[in-house]
């Protein structure tokens, strides 16, 4: 039997192809992600823990800008990346020195070019929806603009970190408070004069800003459990309450050497006996004589008292997953938002030190009752908690009700 067809309305015309309803639908919905990163794992992991906020972990790609790295260019950071490449272009065209330059990043992992990812969100947008782009870090803003730009109806550009550029020239960009407002009262003393033109909004925030309390990253609680996982046979045998040490590195804002290790490894000392075990790693920055001058003939031979050599796996999520308090390095915003996000004691070593920017962040955390001085005087033993830093799912917030606005959505 056939079936029966009923007829059109009065003066208007039904397609009988694929109604237009889901051809609609399938074209706005976000089912992939572009991450461009600068090799900076600090940078990138922002854009990773965004991306796995949003529920797109298994679906993104990472391409690097390839700033020319060598000799040469060491002295050469400080440039626009555009202009870097023209100079390194200019000294080799003139064979005055021969440098090579990197792909900046993992093998594997492509340079990234903005007319392609441009002509890749353009040609692919009917069939796998919008494409969102994420970039952080100073060497990706003209490329993240780029792309922009070229396909402005086919994505959705995020920038983390201020761009230092008009704001206009993104979807959203992401950046913490303290970076925002560059210049509390304290600091238009210490900063130099030139820059205040460059550093302070001259208006508040619109609502393509987001506003954070500290950085992205990549310690949320579906990363922490699997970390928990994964260390448990080292971490969970240990005596309680465990201790993680944090140490970064000096950086213009916050100056320090051997004379803050020593102080660490003096508080250190004091509160070793309310502390089951005691943890210490530190990051790509941390100088190598303050580790092995002071940390290691400091505390290196005391019992349950572990330093992390830099061998082996790097057990810093597990450390997250696994302390019970943390001591943390006033210059390191990454370790101190993550170490934050778990609810846990965190104290800040050297925050007095820290000038600027810094010195705003330090009284943020202390303001919300997240972070609080390492005095060496704590008894480890006594937990406190707060309401966890929640900086992630925040943005990934702000970026659904943006795609919303815009008719767009995210693939569930």
């Amino acid at each position: 039997m056939r079936a029966i067809r009923l007829p059109d309305p009065p003066g208007v015309s039904v397609s009988h192809a694929t109604p237009e309803i889901f051809d609609r639908g399938l074209s706005t919905v976000v089912r992939r992600a572009v991450i461009i990163g600068n090799g900076a794992a600090g940078a990138e992991h922002q854009s990773i823990g965004l991306v796995r906020a949003l529920g797109l972990a298994s679906s993104y790609t990472i391409y690097r800008v390839d700033r020319p790295k060598g000799e040469f260019n060491r002295w050469l950071r400080w440039l626009p990346l555009g202009i870097h490449k023209k100079i390194d272009c200019l000294v080799r065209h003139l064979h005055l020195k021969t440098i090579g330059i990197s792909s900046a990043g993992l093998s594997g992992i492509e340079a990234a070019d903005a007319r392609k990812l441009a002509d890749l969100a353009n040609l692919e947008s009917a069939r796998n929806g919008p494409l969102l782009v994420l970039a952080a870090g100073r060497d990706t803003v003209s490329i993240a603009e780029s792309v922009k730009k070229l396909a402005p109806g086919a994505t959705f550009v995020v920038q983390i970190q201020h761009p230092r550029r008009c704001l206009d020239n993104f979807d959203m960009v992401i950046t913490p408070v303290h970076d925002y407002y560059t210049l509390s009262p304290a600091a238009r003393q210490e900063a130099p004069r030139f820059l205040i033109p460059f550093l302070t909004p001259h208006q508040p925030p619109d609502k393509r800003v987001v506003l954070t309390v500290g950085a992205l990253h990549l310690a949320d609680p579906s990363m922490l459990r699997s970390a928990a996982e994964t260390w448990h046979s080292l971490l969970a045998p240990l005596p309680k309450p465990l201790l993680i040490v944090n140490i970064g590195g000096p950086m213009r804002c916050c100056h320090y050497g051997q004379d803050l290790a020593q102080e660490l490894a003096s508080k250190l000392k004091r509160v070793l006996s309310s502390c089951g075990s005691v943890r210490i790693s530190y990051s790509r920055r941390t100088p190598a004589k303050v580790v092995c001058d002071v940390i290691q003939r400091e505390l290196g031979d005391l019992p349950n008292v572990h330093i992390f050599d830099g061998t082996g796996p790097n057990p810093h999520l597990g450390h997250l997953a696994w302390g019970d308090a943390f001591v943390v390095t006033a210059d390191s915003i990454s370790m101190l938002s993550e170490a934050c996000s778990t609810g846990k004691p965190v104290y800040v070593l050297g925050a007095e030190r820290c000038t600027w920017k810094f010195r705003s962040f330090h009284k943020s955390l202390r303001h919300k009752g997240v972070a609080r001085n390492f005095t060496g005087l704590e008894d480890i033993s006594e937990s406190w908690s707060y309401p966890p830093l929640s900086d992630n799912a925040a943005a990934a917030e702000r970026v659904r009700a943006a795609l919303a606005e815009r008719g767009w959505s995210l693939a569930s």
